[in-house]
């Protein structure tokens, strides 16, 4: 995989040598920083050197440089649903398919489709779309990324409702990071290039606060930056003995244990540190005789189906396997696959299991010596 900062005629050469769907992607700290006004730019200029190119899903959002840039381009009708006695528009993906254009432009990536729709999410529209071999090119704000979604809403105290899986950045060949000054990026918005109306003052109250600012284009740069760094890693391995070395040196691993309560920011976090340490990671669920379904309570069930497959999202690998003894399963695993570092949430149990030694988070750290351990809570921080 090859994600990098190129422009559009590195990707033209690219879709050349393609025998499947390629990804470019651009990401921002926010809305109106410019993503989709390069992106329809970057169409017109493909469409010069020869592309076959479509806009299979543009929201200029009524501003005028953006619809003027829409002009002298293909674009595929959006296709219509009556729902709840509203008729809503969204990208008509079977169209797009049945034309089979070289690139595709899709926009709002985040965008939880209407439910009469074949996917729930726009970004498994663009992965049914890159499968059939449609190239695409598309944009979404980096506070969209599921992992960031608690950080997020810890410093601008806005939730964020519509979230795009980390693992679709694995799809990408190219990710580039649109960025503006704080100053630049407050003017766009006061003069009515972003929003319009009560909106812009609705922002600069909320969202767009310059401390906020300031936070999401360093994060968006960050993101940015390890995806290239670990792109990079992986492209110095000049032979395949190489690229098994750098895959076993960096493994991590969390442990988990059924609890009553949701462990996605645990997952979280973990995804986070796994990006920072430029790892991959296993979700290890070892399965004991009280783990199963027939005994352990429906709250914990519904939480466990659910948050296993959250982690898959997040782009973890799930590993699943019975067990006598968790803890020791846990450590024949990191010693199997070469885990460096072991993550497990704080587990609340009765005192005397701690007396005991039956504390599976007592007894882990007692026995990994040899390995990191980190140990994390399962609430926001």
């Amino acid at each position: 995989m090859k994600i990098s900062s190129l422009d559009q005629e590195d990707f033209f050469e690219l879709l050349q040598k393609a025998n499947r769907g390629r990804l470019k992607i651009y990401t921002g700290p926010v809305a109106g920083v410019g993503k989709t006004y390069r992106m329809l730019e970057e169409a017109h200029s493909l469409k010069l050197r020869g592309a076959d190119v479509v806009l299979a899903y543009i929201e200029t959002h009524g501003r005028k440089k953006l619809n003027d840039l829409v002009v002298g381009l293909e674009v595929v009708p959006r296709k219509k649903y009556e729902y709840k006695g509203v008729i809503l528009e969204e990208m008509n993906l079977d169209a797009v398919l049945r034309r089979k254009p070289q690139i595709a432009i899709v926009d709002e990536v985040a965008h939880t489709n209407v439910p009469l729709c074949r996917n729930a999410k726009r970004y498994q529209d663009i992965i049914e779309l890159l499968t059939a071999g449609i190239n695409v090119i598309c944009a979404f704000n980096i506070q969209h990324l599921e992992s960031l979604s608690d950080l997020i809403k810890k410093f601008t105290n806005v939730t964020i409702y519509e979230t795009i899986p980390d693992s679709f950045l694995k799809w990408a060949d190219q990710v580039i990071n649109v960025d503006l000054g704080v100053e630049d990026i407050l003017e766009r918005l006061q003069s009515g290039q972003i929003y319009s109306g009560e909106k812009i003052s609705l922002a600069l109250q909320n969202f767009f606060k310059e401390e906020n600012l300031s936070k999401l284009r360093e994060i968006a740069l960050r993101e940015v930056a390890e995806a290239v760094e670990q792109a990079a890693n992986i492209a110095s391995s000049k032979s395949l003995k190489l690229k098994e070395e750098l895959y076993i040196s960096s493994q991590m691993m969390l442990c988990l244990v059924p609890q009553k309560w949701s462990q996605r920011t645990l997952f979280k976090k973990a995804s986070r540190l796994a990006g920072r340490l430029n790892k991959e990671w296993f979700l290890v669920y070892a399965e004991t005789p009280e783990d199963e379904p027939e005994k352990i309570d429906l709250e914990k069930q519904r939480y466990l189906f659910s948050d296993i497959q959250f982690a898959k999202d997040l782009g973890a690998r799930i590993v699943h396997f019975k067990t006598r003894d968790r803890v020791k399963a846990w450590l024949d695993f990191a010693e199997k696959e070469k885990i460096s570092h072991i993550i497990i949430g704080r587990i609340e149990e009765k005192w005397w299991q701690e007396a005991l030694g039956l504390d599976p988070l007592y007894s882990l750290l007692r026995k990994s010596k040899n390995y990191d351990v980190y140990i994390m809570s399962y609430h926001k921080s």
